[in-house]
């Protein structure tokens, strides 16, 4: 039992050829000659050579204005230690006045002075890092964007708490626009903008 030719290219091998088979698909054509081409002419670049957003070559006002709440923000935590000084200062001389004092009254002022260093030793961290924050944004790549949106959530979180307060207001406000501020379109071309 013979079966038709399985080969749609052509008799199989050591047989004659017959007529000619009905080809398949497209006619073959002759192949197309490549012409040269011009290059595409360089258009602006985004962040990290990306098309698009031409990179900035000054800081944008959105971002100049989140470094100066920034530097704001180190200047209240600054502010906050020496008040916070002042008042443990206040706390130490008045409790060494009362000396009939029973021993829980002196222990919740020492208590009370432990408390008082502790918090001002977050404020002094708290300064730190937006100083520093705010310093590196002339330099600063895509970490200190990233580190400034995650300080402006730490701020609204640590100071939701004053928000009701006349002095926890601002720090409040500006802890959201340094948020809007770095996370905005030309933040981000600005923190990601290559540098040579």
């Amino acid at each position: 039992m013979s079966y038709p030719n399985q080969n749609p290219y052509g008799p199989p091998q050591g047989q004659p050829q017959g007529p000619p088979q009905p080809q398949y698909g497209y006619p073959q054509q002759q192949p197309m000659q490549s012409q040269p081409y011009a290059p595409f002419p360089a258009g602006p670049t985004g962040p990290a050579g990306m098309p698009g957003i031409p990179a900035p070559n000054q800081m944008p006002s959105g971002v100049k204005a989140a470094r100066v709440m920034l530097f704001l923000l180190a200047a209240s935590g600054v502010i906050g230690i020496i008040l916070m000084t002042i008042g443990l200062n206040e706390l130490s001389s008045a409790s060494s006045q009362y000396g009939g004092l029973g021993g829980d009254t002196r222990g919740m002022l020492n208590v009370g002075k432990g408390a008082m260093i502790f918090i001002m030793i977050l404020q002094a961290a708290y300064a730190a890092v937006a100083l520093i924050l705010g310093l590196q944004y002339a330099k600063g790549g895509n970490g200190i964007r990233i580190g400034t949106i995650v300080f402006g959530s730490v701020s609204i979180l640590c100071s939701i708490p004053f928000a009701f307060a006349v002095y926890g207001i601002p720090s409040f406000v500006m802890s959201i626009l340094i948020i809007v501020f770095a996370a905005k379109q030309d933040g981000q071309a600005w923190f990601t903008r290559p540098r040579y």
